[in-house]
């Protein structure tokens, strides 16, 4: 860590906001006539290049809907779209109150595997996030977590190094890929836990680098 800068790093989901909302995959399901279980593996299988900034939301839920065998009528589409993008929309107030306190310590970014229209949503329901010091969402820079690129983005907007940084993620792939690179990762598994990681990293010491297993979080 440089004595210059000391930029605590943030995944979003997970972390700072909370994970899908429960029953989201089903009230969507039934929007398209599948089942559960068919509709949630399209859902995930074809994410990562709707994360990844390279397809646009129509041509996203078109392709759930065609792997469905299901019509991708326009208010189909725009009705799974919103529905989606309210699924994600939580956020844990405890973790918002912390990540704001932090600003007097250090450098505060975010970086996280959001498509594009779901980061416009969440900034415009969360514009606290827009005083922070650098936010990085997937389908915006166009490299998603762990893609080294979406880290060296970051690293490169903040002109640091990357022992400049502690990454917070609660996917351990995320935060082995943060450390494969430089910087010093942390698997979130609570407030309580993160307090100390961040007290004793921004006092200069070393938290620990095992992972535990009980955060293998898989999203």
């Amino acid at each position: 860590m440089s004595a210059s800068q000391r930029i605590v790093l943030f995944d979003l989901f997970g972390v700072i906001a909370l994970q899908q909302r429960p029953g989201s995959l089903a009230q969507m399901a039934a929007c398209c006539n599948a089942s559960t279980e068919a509709f949630t593996k399209a859902y995930w299988d074809l994410r990562q290049p709707y994360d990844a900034g390279r397809q646009s939301a129509p041509e996203y839920w078109t392709a759930v809907l065609r792997l469905l065998s299901r019509p991708a009528d326009p208010d189909t589409i725009e009705k799974l779209r919103l529905t989606d993008i309210d699924s994600w929309s939580r956020v844990d107030r405890r973790m918002v109150a912390f990540t704001k306190s932090l600003r007097s310590r250090a450098e505060v970014a975010v970086l996280s595997n959001i498509p594009a229209d779901h980061a416009d949503a969440f900034l415009a329901a969360q514009p606290w996030m827009r005083n922070l010091d650098y936010l990085a969402f997937s389908g915006k820079i166009r490299a998603a977590k762990p893609d080294p690129a979406a880290f060296q983005h970051v690293i490169t907007a903040l002109h640091a190094a990357p022992a400049d940084f502690l990454f917070i993620d609660d996917r351990a792939e995320n935060v082995r890929a943060a450390q494969a690179i430089g910087m010093t990762g942390h698997v979130f598994i609570g407030l309580g836990d993160l307090v100390k990681v961040v007290n004793t990293w921004l006092a200069g010491g070393a938290p620990p680098e095992v992972i535990p297993a009980a955060a293998r979080v898989v999203r």
